[in-house]
């Protein structure tokens, strides 16, 4: 959905056109599922109508979400990475380097050379960047798509016979026919309109036996999710200390139900801005017409308790832009207010989507402006501001606010946390997810101690790419025989929050595509198509169907299979911001933390603290994988209590010839059984720090008991 303004354009757009020609593949939804979706339709030979609701075509990708999120880049394939392939291309021009110089970016998400030559993928990007190449790639393939033409969901909207579609009626009047039907919006809104069946908000645990689905007050890894929650105690009552005065705006009147219930909430939705620093581009932040202050009251109290984190997830992109996301207590997210949304009509919609709007352009003008914001964060926000270049028809508010889940269907077959942890596996894949289990907030409530938290939060991770059932993006045979849901597809909650990124929607879209283009040629139902011959086209065409390892493989190492005493980062103790990851392996149980340092503040620190083993000389090993992207001197201590503290400058960089084990860097040490060995790891001046486990293992009979890296300690 885009912004209200443009959608209710859409809405009120007058005149009835004539219907387009019959096709073989009707595509609802030009986000990037739908855009692959069609991009495919036509390179298998069909006709393809592709219609998008909104006038805004790509959805999140061309929206502001510029930071692929993608746990492992060589999961994705065919026209997927043709994308980030070109998206590569173009910022391997110099002359596309406007308010930088390439050499001067630096990103987790894209390392090596720019070559024009030999383009290799690129996974962050400006906005009309990733419009430029879809609309490239529609013009290639002949497709031009309806624009600001809203499927009619009311009674008669879609027709079927004998359970096939055979047409569907548009808000302006025009009816379009096809053989086979593709939704691929994020609402599913075509599947819900064919009474396909589908589900909204939360399963309970018990239904597929998910201990991370359902309401979540706390997760059992309080650690990963914390940067999420309140971390001081903020009153929640209009009138401090007084719940008969009622609560603040947006925290939930009533207890939670009990945890693990299903319920009907929906985790909570934000735009992903895309903001600059630099000041000829920068539009400082509007403040919106009818601005509310009571909507912030919960931002500065929290800041009045002493929360002085800056509260948004900033990732740079090429030129000094930045995909800005939530992060913290109190951010870009609009927890509890986006629940109506998977089932509103159009006009509600735009009415939701204009209320986040408002909140959200309040809140960065807040964060720049309001005197009860600490004068440093005030600071930090007013040198950011809209990017000039980008969204100008929108004042340089993206127009697509990111809807996270809306509708899910209920298909042939139901992804869910099984197979997100491998103990379920779909054989019949049409794709690879690689992401983490993630939920954003779904209730703000009041706790126990008669303080406001947040509810929702959920982050689990450490696994490795997985497949996706070609019975997820169908439905049910008797529910309807020519219609195919890559985007809306199905999947339980928990499971959802680790498919739902872009680079997926676009592989599932074009394998339903295959599939539906098979499905014409043999005029069968989309659920008897020959999974053998889709599986041997889609890999013809570069999709990735299974995971074998290599290409930096985020493969876990469980720490149990370790020697000796193994502490992971999870028992660790932080310091400062390290953000989780499982995107290099392998690693150590369920990922590790990675901290970039601007030199701001004290330096972030991971401390592990290790008992020995009984033996009388120990090896040492910090876990980390070599990657370009990371630190050469990330400072290391080690203080027994024994007496005596080594430091070492840590390279993680470059692959060494002393390492003792894959992916970890060793050093001997000796000590007593039962004495406390205390090792911190703390951000380097440049470059990622990267804290995964320590281990003390007892050394062999031909190791030495001396240190394999003497010329980087030095004793105190």
């Amino acid at each position: 959905m885009l912004s209200s303004a443009l959608l209710l354009a859409a809405l009120a757009a007058p005149g009835a056109p004539a219907d387009p020609p019959a096709a073989d593949v009707v595509v609802y939804g030009g986000a990037s599922g739908g855009i692959a979706a069609a991009v495919q339709v036509r390179r298998m030979g069909k006709t393809v109508t592709l219609i998008e609701p909104s006038s805004h075509l790509g959805g999140l990708t061309t929206g502001g979400l510029g930071a692929t999120d993608i746990g492992n880049k060589a999961a994705i394939g065919g026209i997927s990475r043709e994308f980030y392939t070109a998206v590569g291309e173009h910022y391997a021009h110099p002359e596309n380097w406007i308010y930088q110089k390439p050499e001067q970016y630096d990103s987790r998400r894209d390392a090596g050379d720019l070559d024009p030559d030999h383009p290799e993928p690129f996974w962050t990007f400006e906005p009309h960047v990733a419009m430029t190449i879809y609309k490239e790639m529609l013009a290639e393939a002949d497709v031009e798509p309806l624009m600001n033409a809203p499927l009619d969901r009311g009674e008669g909207g879609v027709t079927l016979t004998n359970g096939r579609i055979t047409k569907i009626r548009l808000k302006d009047g025009r009816t379009v026919r096809g053989n086979v039907f593709i939704d691929a919006t994020y609402e599913g809104d075509l599947m819900a309109a064919a009474g396909v069946s589908y589900h909204v908000g939360r399963e309970a645990a018990s239904v597929y036996g998910e201990n991370y689905n359902g309401v979540r007050p706390e997760m059992p890894d309080a650690e990963r999710a914390r940067s999420h929650y309140f971390i001081k105690p903020v009153d929640p009552y209009v009138v401090p200390g007084d719940p008969s005065s009622g609560v603040l705006p947006q925290v939930r009147s009533e207890p939670l139900p009990p945890v693990g219930s299903g319920d009907l909430g929906v985790q909570a939705y934000c735009f992903r801005l895309c903001a600059t620093d630099v000041p000829e581009n920068r539009i400082p932040w509007p403040k919106p017409e009818g601005y509310d202050e009571s909507l912030y009251e919960l931002l500065f109290r929290n800041f009045e308790a002493g929360d002085l984190r800056v509260p948004w997830l900033h990732k740079m992109m090429p030129n000094r832009k930045s995909d800005s996301n939530n992060k913290y207590a109190v951010s870009t997210d609009w927890i509890g207010q986006n629940h109506a949304y998977p089932e509103a009509t159009d006009e509600e919609r735009a009415a939701i989507i204009a209320a986040h709007e408002r909140y959200q352009k309040g809140l960065m003008w807040s964060l720049a402006n309001h005197p009860r914001v600490p004068e440093s964060v005030r600071n930090y926000y007013s040198n950011w501001g809209l990017a000039a270049d980008e969204f100008e028809a929108t004042g340089g508010w993206p127009p697509q606010l990111y809807i996270r889940e809306a509708r899910r269907m209920i298909g042939q077959r139901v992804m869910t946390q099984a197979d997100c942890l491998g103990d379920a596996v779909a054989d019949d894949p049409v794709g690879l997810a690689a992401y983490t289990m993630d939920s954003h907030n779904v209730w703000r409530y009041v706790d126990e101690n008669g303080h406001v938290q947040n509810e929702g939060d959920v982050q689990q991770g450490g696994f490795p790419p997985y497949p996706i059932g070609y019975g997820s993006i169908v439905p049910k045979q008797a529910e309807a025989t020519n219609l195919l849901v890559p985007v809306a597809m199905a999947a339980s909650h928990i499971a959802y929050g680790s498919i739902r990124m872009e680079p997926v929607f676009m592989v599932l879209g074009q394998s339903a595509a295959t599939a539906a283009a098979m499905a014409v040629e043999q005029e069968i139902p989309v659920q008897d198509v020959d999974y053998a011959a889709l599986r041997e086209r889609l890999l013809a065409d570069g999709q990735v169907l299974e995971w074998t390892g290599g290409g930096g493989r985020a493969e876990r190492v469980a720490s149990k299979s370790l020697k000796g005493v193994v502490v992971d980062d999870e028992d660790a103790k932080f310091t400062g911001e390290w953000d989780h990851s499982v995107s290099v392996g392998p690693f150590v149980d369920r990922g590790y933390r990675a901290v970039e340092w601007d030199g701001n503040g004290n330096r972030p620190t991971a401390t592990f603290t290790l008992i020995a083993p009984n033996a009388s000389s120990f090896g040492l090993r910090i876990s980390c994988v070599p990657h370009p992207n990371r630190a050469t001197a990330v400072p290391v201590s080690v203080r027994r209590s024994g007496g005596g503290t080594a430091t070492y400058a840590l390279d993680q960089r470059t692959p060494r010839a002393s390492e003792a084990g894959p992916g970890y860097v060793a050093s001997y040490v000796a000590g007593a059984p039962g004495e406390r060995f205390t090792v911190t790891i703390g951000a380097a001046d440049e470059g990622y720090a990267i804290a995964d486990a320590v281990q003390l293992y007892p050394l062999g009979e031909n190791e030495a008991a001396t240190d394999a890296t003497a010329e980087e300690a030095e004793e105190d």
